[in-house]
């Protein structure tokens, strides 16, 4: 018995190297599984899974990352005119921009909304062919940028147009009738739209939870068949809906009495409804975490719509979730990575110049050690959400709409602008936390829970999208298997499944090896491009854990299959390895795309480090709590044969990095490249830069005043004339006190926080109906 018992492997394996056996135990059951797997899954599920194309990180589910493919994309580069919107209308908008008056009368200024129109910031993605400005990705992005640094909330007003737009929508599904009508309206501002998708019951199942419903009906509508849509919906948190003068209604449609022919559930459908249609409930303000960005609810019961309404007409109803997805993914991965990138590049500055203003215990608190370590992880987040927001911006550029990437830039840009703005809050204390004209971290601090919230909640963002749907439309063969299982035609399907499932099998084998293999080797055999010596140690360990991430998604995939959506911790923890691979391999492009300067080596070294130790860490969580047990030693076996391998960036590094950051001069403005500097010091940001300069050039001065105070020779306290007595016991010369004297008076301005008059501090709630007539007027 012992004996046959060890045979049974071997006989196993040759029964299975038959075809026929091969088919009947192992490919047929999968094959039967998966199929009645799709069969439940609804039809925005099916949708969603399909939907969009892959962008780079499809790179990484295959395990061997084409660094050529990535270097391919164009630098930043714009054509003349849109670099001349940037330089000037977008330029010209932020100058008028008074942030505190945002704030303090809770209502963007009729200037600003008149500027926004007539300068065509609502029409940016709308071609020229129709009145638009025809932004490119990268384009809109860098605008998107600046006006974000500058003013969050009027960011959040051209974004929505821009990114949850309507115009984008007409323009690729609209009918011509549509096109000719609204394009024109939307991109010179006669027409300000709302998208009309979140509600009660739908928030991050917006389509799941989907109760706002449109049935067919015979009535006057304005085809020859004279079909209506008669639609009743509850919507919530809808940005731009107060002042909108056209909703973009995303709705579930039905049609009992099957008058379109296509049975009774039609599906998601999205219709153009003008604000004052009859029945329409529209104009009152949810006021968001303090932001003054217009934003509230719309509603309405029984309202009769035309069926040419719906955008696309007869032929694009049911089809709406597609549509969303496919049009809105690139946008998403455009708009708030955007700004994202641009508040921690604007935390990274202010917060660099206050350190070097802001002194405490005999010297400027930023050279303080523990202050490094915040400013260290914002030089890092500035270098690295740049870079990916560059590379993405280009890849959408190409064409391609992932919505597993828009998902994963978003929550990625957002979660490190958070920890971003936290870390510029604790480091200037109380000048950040008191409110008035001065405060230019107040906007960003109250913004932030709504970035974190809209176009996709980031909890769910991580958990749902980034890695499960990344894998759907990424894989190298689990596409392929899952439309072999949607054929009609069962035995071609099968045919085609098992094709699909037999290359998967022999990918799953050669990852697993290709994995070991240089896990043991540490990376020392993988390739780097020959360009890139710089940098080759980093491509290396990139290929290296490329093949360790290919192999435990490829496990997970395998073992845990259709169960991974409700496996969301696992989901969360292997998109957020999946992040950290594009990430690096963007930050490693844009370190050959700025010509490699000397000085960005160590920056470089120090996000590569810590992305690497942030991979480890999120793949060893996944490995540690993978549902199987013996997987689970497998792919720790294969992943870690001699342990974790990767080590934070060091404090020796890190202090190397910020002293790059402190300094005046380009590393400083590559760090920071892109947002709004203002140079006026009755700007809170200019006067910052100015004192900045000053403080700088009375170093020296300052350094013999210590000294002297250190000495006992020179008192500094309120009352006296320190400066003066520096000057008369030749500590420091004539021309070096008078600088001081400025210097002391430019940095107290800086220091210094708003006080308000008691009778001035009330309560200054708007009246939501001045702020819609003043949208609407021009």
């Amino acid at each position: 018995m012992p004996k046959l018992l060890a045979w049974l492997p071997a006989l196993a394996l040759s029964a299975l190297s038959v075809p026929r056996v091969r088919r009947a135990v192992v490919v047929a059951p999968a094959y039967r599984m998966i199929r009645r797997t799709l069969s439940r899954a609804s039809d925005t599920a099916r949708q969603t899974a399909s939907s969009g194309t892959v962008g780079f990180e499809a790179e990484f589910f295959g395990g061997r990352p084409n660094f050529d493919k990535l270097r391919g994309l164009p630098p930043i580069a714009l054509a003349d005119d849109e670099r001349a919107f940037l330089e000037g209308a977008t330029e010209e908008l932020c100058r008028i921009i008074d942030d505190w008056q945002i704030r303090r009368d809770r209502e963007i200024p009729d200037n600003v909304w008149s500027f926004v129109k007539t300068r065509g910031f609502l029409g940016m993605r709308i071609s020229r062919r129709y009145g638009g400005l025809g932004l490119s990705p990268q384009a809109l992005s860098l605008v998107f940028g600046k006006v974000a640094s500058r003013s969050p909330d009027v960011f959040a007003t051209i974004m929505v147009p821009n990114s949850l737009g309507l115009g984008e929508l007409i323009e690729a599904y609209g009918t011509d009738a549509q096109k000719r009508h609204h394009l024109p309206r939307l991109a010179n501002g006669d027409d300000v739209p709302c998208m009309a998708l979140t509600g009660p019951a739908s928030g991050s199942d917006a389509a799941g939870g989907m109760r706002d419903i449109g049935v067919i009906v015979k009535g006057s509508g304005d085809g020859a068949d004279g079909l209506c849509i008669r639609v009743s919906w509850d919507k919530r948190y809808i940005a731009l809906a107060p002042c909108a003068t056209i909703i973009g209604l995303v709705f579930h449609l039905f049609d009992p009495e099957n008058l379109l022919g296509q049975g009774e559930d039609i599906g998601i459908t999205v219709a153009l409804v003008p604000a004052h249609h009859p029945g329409v409930n529209i104009g009152r303000w949810h006021l968001p975490s303090g932001s003054t960005f217009p934003v509230g609810p719309t509603s309405g019961t029984d309202v009769l719509i035309p069926l040419s309404w719906v955008i696309g007409g007869k032929r694009m109803v049911g089809q709406g979730w597609r549509m969303m997805l496919e049009g809105l993914a690139g946008s998403r991965a455009i708009a708030l990575p955007a700004c994202g990138a641009a508040g921690i590049k604007l935390m990274l500055r202010v917060s660099t110049a206050y350190g070097l203003i802001r002194r405490q215990f005999g010297s400027p608190i930023a050279r303080m050690e523990a202050i490094e370590e915040p400013l260290a992880r914002m030089i890092e987040a500035a270098y690295v959400m740049e870079a990916a927001r560059a590379v993405t911006a280009a890849i959408i550029d190409r064409g391609e709409n992932s919505v597993a990437l828009s998902a994963l830039m978003k929550y990625q840009a957002t979660e490190r602008l958070r920890r971003c703005v936290n870390d510029a809050m604790d480091l200037q204390g109380g000048r950040a936390v008191c409110d008035g004209p001065a405060n230019y971290l107040q906007s960003a601090y109250q913004m932030l829970p709504t970035a974190i919230t809209v176009e996709g909640a980031n909890i769910v963002a991580r958990a749902l999208l980034a890695f499960t749907l990344g894998a759907m439309r990424s894989h190298p063969y689990l596409q392929k298997e899952i439309q072999a299982c949607g054929d009609s035609d069962a035995s071609r399907g099968l045919s085609s499944f098992e094709k699909a499932f037999l290359s998967h099998i022999s990918f799953s084998l050669s990852i697993a090896i290709s994995a070991l293999v240089h896990n043991l080797t540490a990376g020392a055999w993988c390739g780097a491009p020959r360009s890139a010596a710089d940098t080759a140690k980093w491509h290396r360990q990139l290929q290296r854990v490329s093949r360790s991430f290919a192999f435990v998604s490829n496990m997970t995939l395998l073992l845990v299959g259709t169960a991974l959506r409700t496996r969301q911790k696992l989901a969360g923890r292997l998109a957020d390895a999946l992040s950290e691979l594009y990430l690096l391999a963007c930050v490693l492009k844009r370190f050959e795309d700025d010509a490699m300067p000397a000085d960005d080596r160590r920056i470089v070294a120090f996000a590569a480090s810590n992305g690497l130790n942030r991979f480890q860490e999120a793949i060893r969580g996944a490995i540690d709590n993978f549902p199987v047990t013996w997987a689970r030693h497998v792919m720790a076996a294969v992943v870690f044969p001699f342990g974790r391998p990767y080590r934070p960036a060091s404090d020796q590094l890190g202090r190397a990095i910020v002293g790059l950051a402190l300094e005046p001069g380009p590393t400083r403005d590559r760090l920071t490249r892109g947002i709004y500097m203002s140079s006026d010091q009755a700007d809170p940001i200019g006067l910052l830069e100015s004192t900045l300069r000053q403080v700088i050039a009375a170093e020296n001065a300052n350094k013999k005043i210590d000294r002297a105070v250190r000495r006992g020779t020179v008192r500094r306290f309120h009352g006296a004339d320190w400066i003066g007595d520096a000057v008369r016991q030749g500590v420091i010369s004539d021309s070096e006190g008078m600088l001081v004297r400025e210097v002391e008076a430019l940095a107290n301005r800086v220091i210094a926080v708003d006080d308000f008059d008691p009778d001035a501090i009330k309560p200054n709630y708007m009246n939501p109906g001045d702020n819609i007539r003043a949208a609407q007027r021009v």
